[in-house]
């Protein structure tokens, strides 16, 4: 989970601090609106409901979604369904892939290859 959450605590906190320039500024670049729109999608990623926590596997696979990139093109309110169908297709597709990250307590090279793979296979078809 560290190895995965480290870039996202760095991009959250660059995301909080552009967010709060961008509010006294009115022309911002496009690297500057892409760490914006990135820091929203990774916010609507983290937002778990109360009576139904993922497992620790399920939330390193969404994370490392996140930080690859794929939800920059999505909308916030399509972010929590493609997480889902994400997860639900892993676990369907690459059921390995969840339960070594369950055991081992961490994402291996391999791990981190096949999930890749998983990810851009599923954000393939997932209609927006």
């Amino acid at each position: 989970m560290k190895q995965v959450a480290g870039k996202l605590k760095l991009e959250m906190a660059n995301y909080r601090d552009v967010a709060a320039f961008s509010q006294f500024a009115s022309d911002l670049d496009k690297a500057t609106q892409m760490q914006l729109i990135r820091g929203q999608r990774l916010t609507e990623l983290l937002k778990q409901d109360l009576t139904t926590p993922y497992a620790v596997e399920d939330q390193i696979i969404a994370i490392f979604a996140g930080g690859s990139g794929v939800l920059d093109d999505l909308a916030n309110d399509q972010v929590k369904p493609f997480e889902a169908g994400l997860l639900k297709f892993v676990h369907e597709k690459y059921p390995d892939v969840a339960e070594g990250i369950r055991t081992s307590k961490a994402l291996s090279k391999d791990a981190e290859e096949t999930l890749s793979k998983a990810i851009k296979e599923y954000a393939g078809t997932f209609s927006k």
